[in-house]
This record gives C-alpha cells, structure tokens and sequence, in this order.
C-alpha cells in the first residue's frame, strides 16, 4: 500500500505544511477613498512574507502598509491622490503621464492595489485613452485598466535580491519555511514506488498523466488541465 504523497500531506493542512501567522501580518493595500490627503511614511519595515521593504503611512490616525519605493525615506509626505509626480506618490492612472513607471496597481478602482508588488517591479504606462489607460507590464504583456484605478509612482525597492547568491542549503531552507514554500523540490520520478504516482521511473508513461480537473490534492499529479499533449510536430 502506497504512502500519502506530499500533496496530499498539504491539502491535508497541518502544521509542517502550513505558514507562520507572523510573517503574514502585514496587509498591502493604499484606502478606498479618493480624497486628496498627504500621508507621512513612519516606518520602513522588513516583512519575511515580502520579497520588497514595506512602508508603513499614517494620516490622522489612518495606517496603511504599501510596497516601499525606491529612495523614499522615513519622515516623507507622500501625496495621495494628488496631481504631482513624483516618486512615492499615490495618484490616479488617468493623471499619470504617458512613460511613467508605476507599481501597486489596482485591477479595479479602489481596490487597494493587486499588481506589480515583487521587489524590483514596475509597470510603463503606454497609452492613455477618454475612460482607460494600457499599461506594459514587466513580462512585455499590455494590460487595459479602468482610469481611475490608483498607482504608486516609481520603481519598488530591493531589485538587486537576486544578485547575491544564497551560498548555504541551510539559508535557503529558512528563507522558503518564512513563507511554506515546498523545498527542496524533488523530481517524481525519483521518489520509490510507494511514495508516488510515478515512483521509481519503471513503465514511464504508462498511466494517462492528465489529472481530473476536480482531483482532491493527493490525485493532482501530471498534467493539470492541459491544452495539448504529445510531442509538438
């Protein structure tokens, strides 16, 4: 009798498998309002769950954590909803300029900002028409939004991440247990026989390896919901 597999162990949702509370304390998102404010940045914080600093902003006694941009400092008055642009500021896409980098964009006005949140990100307004405004995202993918969706002007801060190698097993095992992301990651095929599906390599593709689209978590294993398969010609 097979073992229960890793995906099943998951979905099961114990604690080995499931994130620290902690590091999720932290919750992204500008206020729904619209109204003209200056905010201060009180504080720049190191959250575990974020790949970028956050920064922390009040405004009579409203708090609010956004993505930080880079070379903002504490102590500085952030306009929000405004007209300037300048980096830091929280402004409506319909008053951006045509070229100008922006993150923390909302997919739908007012809801708190959705995309372009990852260390180093920025999107490039492209064009701007009467109601909405294409913006080019990081991935080259040309994205239409409503005007009156809001964006923090700038570039986020912390893109050189990647550049510093890990170097220790040991570093790399606690950065991805901050965040319950599965490492090391092991290859199906080299699992034994009762470990997995397609445990020990022997009769390789003899089973159909497209997973049913209602699979529970242990049967997702393969090919989930592909639109194609076989070798292309």
């Amino acid at each position: 009798m097979g073992k229960t597999i890793i995906q099943q162990a998951r979905g099961h949702g114990s604690f080995t498998y499931r994130v620290r509370r902690n590091a999720y304390r932290y919750r992204i998102g500008c206020p729904a309002s619209r109204t003209p404010a200056i905010f201060e940045i009180i504080d720049l914080i190191n959250s575990p769950a974020h790949t970028a600093p956050l920064a922390k902003m009040k405004c009579d006694g409203e708090l609010f954590y956004v993505p930080a941009a880079q070379g903002i400092y504490v102590g500085q008055k952030i306009e929000f909803c405004g007209d300037k642009i300048e980096k830091g500021n929280i402004i409506e896409l319909k008053k951006v300029p045509v070229g100008t980098e922006v993150f923390n964009l909302e997919i739908r006005p007012c809801d708190g900002g959705k995309m372009i949140r990852t260390s180093g990100g920025f999107a490039t307004v492209l064009r701007k028409t009467d109601k909405t405004v294409t913006v080019i995202t990081p991935g080259k993918r040309e994205i239409e939004l409503n005007g009156d969706c809001k964006a923090i002007i700038g570039v986020i801060a912390g893109q050189g991440r990647k550049l510093k190698p890990v170097v220790k097993a040991g570093k790399k095992w606690y950065m991805m247990k901050a965040r319950n992301k599965l490492w090391p990651r092991t290859g199906a095929l080299k699992f034994n026989a009762v470990d997995h599906p397609f445990g020990c390599g022997r009769g390789k593709r003899v089973k159909n390896k497209i997973a049913k689209r209602n699979a529970p978590a242990g049967a997702k294993v393969g090919h989930l919901r592909p639109s194609r398969t076989g070798v292309r010609k």
